[in-house]
């Protein structure tokens, strides 16, 4: 249900426009320009596909922001092939897995390098293929590369987490290992989550889906399945220490009762993790993944089926399943994500950065002890589908779209 705020200052227009060399000014205007932390109305405009009512105030629909530092976007380059995962080398080039099966490194100045060789068979139907990577937080000692792909295997396919080492010469991937897989096997072709990063403790974090499909949907909830669950591991793929124990489950599981995890992030001054996963009909999620908790797909939702029936009990709320921190409906489609941290672009520290797939803008939610206080959307004239955004060694932003392009995006 949409809230109605107070307009306390007109809402000022977006304004984005092409000023050669693909570089977009998005806020050169100072009389459009309203301060960061004044509010107006909900950036979301549009009908709710539910009746639901949010479990406290500013879950959904949360006033607008605007950024008033000047910044500007440039198309680095738009000869990717569907890429899927983004991580920053040491030196500032850009390693990205592309869907169909290829890695590659792209430099700051838009140049991308030939598929890297190494890289184990992927299964790319539907929305399967390889998808995220991180690198080791001691890759200037190891150049270790961790990634998610959709694995073939006997019985269909799952989500797997593999390593190798890149080549001193930066053309293949060497002695690439599969070190998890999120079992049991399944022969569809969505829901894989699939992001990957580190944790501040030196442990890897594995997103996984439940599937998609009636059949395998109730796996979220199960504590003996992998499917639907946030992983978390060494880097030899076996159970973190410290993980929770939850009855009967496996040690590797973090957290459960996820849809389709495609965001994670580390909150830079916390070290929270946060991940953001997609609803059906409305319901996309931003939480804060605490460990053993239960974050409730599909018992409760705040989306319906795309058939607009309810799904399960159409409940929003139970005892012991926890509330999402933030929510969309209509959708948004949030994919990969990032915080952001450093001075270049003040009113962006500790914010949170969030590649809308269907939205096709970036969200920006400015993030106060654990609530969201505002919410904007970057690039939203650019018609892409944003598949993932991280943080740069140059501390800008860096995001990748379904339709191959690579923006950076920093301080005018």
């Amino acid at each position: 249900m949409q809230q109605k705020f107070p307009i306390l200052m007109a809402a000022a227009t977006l304004a984005l426009y092409a000023c050669g060399n693909n570089v977009t000014d998005v806020n050169s205007s100072k009389t459009d320009s309203i301060s960061s932390d004044s509010v107006s109305v909900p950036v979301e405009t549009k009908a709710p596909n539910s009746t639901y009512k949010p479990a406290f105030a500013g879950q959904t629909r949360i006033p607008s922001v605007k950024t008033t530092t000047a910044y500007q976007s440039k198309v680095l380059t738009s000869g990717l092939k569907s890429p899927w995962g983004i991580a920053s080398l040491p030196d500032g080039k850009l390693l990205v897995t592309e869907k169909g099966g290829t890695m590659k490194i792209v430099t700051t100045s838009g140049t991308v390098s030939a598929a890297l060789s190494g890289i184990p068979v992927v299964d790319s139907k539907g929305q399967g293929g390889l998808l995220g990577v991180t690198i080791d937080p001691a890759f200037d000692q190891n150049r270790m590369v961790y990634w998610a792909f959709s694995e073939p295997v006997s019985g269909g396919n799952h989500t797997s987490l593999a390593k190798g080492k890149l080549s001193a010469d930066e053309k293949s991937i060497e002695n690439a290992t599969v070190i998890y897989r999120a079992t049991p096997a399944y022969n569809g072709d969505k829901h894989y989550g699939g992001r990957v990063i580190f944790d501040n403790n030196g442990n890897l974090l594995l997103s996984t889906g439940e599937r998609s499909d009636m059949v395998t949907r109730p796996q979220a909830q199960d504590p003996k399945s992998g499917l639907g669950k946030v992983i978390r591991l060494t880097t030899e793929g076996k159970p973190a220490s410290g993980n929770p124990t939850i009855d009967a489950a496996r040690p590797e599981i973090y957290s459960y009762g996820h849809r389709n995890v495609q965001g994670l992030a580390i909150h830079p001054t916390t070290g929270d993790i946060w991940e953001g996963e997609f609803g059906p009909r409305g319901g996309d999620e931003i939480n804060l993944v605490q460990p053993g908790k239960n974050y409730g797909w599909p018992t409760i939702t705040y989306g319906i089926e795309y058939s607009g029936e309810t799904i399960g009990a159409g409940i929003t709320q139970k005892d012991g399943l926890e509330q999402p921190v933030y929510y969309w409906d209509p959708v948004i489609s949030p994919s990969g994500m990032t915080f952001y941290k450093g001075t270049s672009i003040p009113e962006w520290e500790n914010n949170l950065f969030v590649g809308a797939l269907s939205g096709m803008h970036i969200a920006r939610l400015v993030i106060e002890n654990n609530k969201v206080t505002g919410e904007e959307r970057l690039l939203a004239g650019e018609n892409q589908r944003f598949r993932a955004v991280i943080q740069g060694k140059d501390g800008a932003l860096y995001a990748i779209t379904d339709q191959g392009k690579l923006y950076w995006i920093g301080k005018k």
